[in-house]
């Protein structure tokens, strides 16, 4: 059960991983293609949904399964205790900078009148740039789940 839970959380970590990836290398830049006509019809494709709807699933879920792995696995070593821990840090300043950052600027993106091309442009510059930072935080995250994986698994129980 234990192994299990790791896995998930290793699983799921790397799946937010490469979804924001894309959103780099695919949504933002046509986001970005062609401002405010890109824009209007980011706002129209979002109407239904929105990445967001994909992330608050699975970055919460992420975090609890990170949470519980760090617990099961909390006796075995220091290390493992160690790169569990900064993993779900990681995980969670992910989450922090999205609250604290992205969303603003998906506000931006999403109700500012078309006509303030500057002001989209800025929040679109900053959303696309701090992308990669969130990326490199969630795998930073990733890289330590693994560390505490090669632990748990290479290691003996003591």
């Amino acid at each position: 059960m234990k192994n299990i839970v790791l896995f998930a959380s290793i699983t799921i970590a790397a799946g937010l991983l490469v979804t924001n990836i894309y959103n780099s290398l695919v949504d933002a830049r046509s986001w970005g293609s062609d401002i405010p006509r890109s824009i209007a019809t980011l706002r129209e494709y979002y109407k239904t949904v929105n990445p967001g709807n994909f992330f608050r699933i699975f970055s919460p879920a992420n975090q609890v399964l990170a949470l519980l792995a760090l617990l099961l696995f909390w006796r075995r070593s220091p290390e493992i205790r160690l790169f569990l821990g900064i993993a779900l840090i990681s995980y969670v300043f992910s989450d922090i900078i999205t609250f604290a950052y992205f969303y603003p600027r998906n506000e931006i993106m999403s109700k500012t009148p078309l006509m303030e091309v500057g002001t989209i442009t800025k929040a679109w510059k900053e959303w696309s740039e701090m992308n990669w930072v969130r990326s490199l935080i969630v795998f930073i995250g990733l890289v330590f789940s693994f560390f505490g994986q090669f632990f748990v698994f290479c290691r003996p129980h003591s």
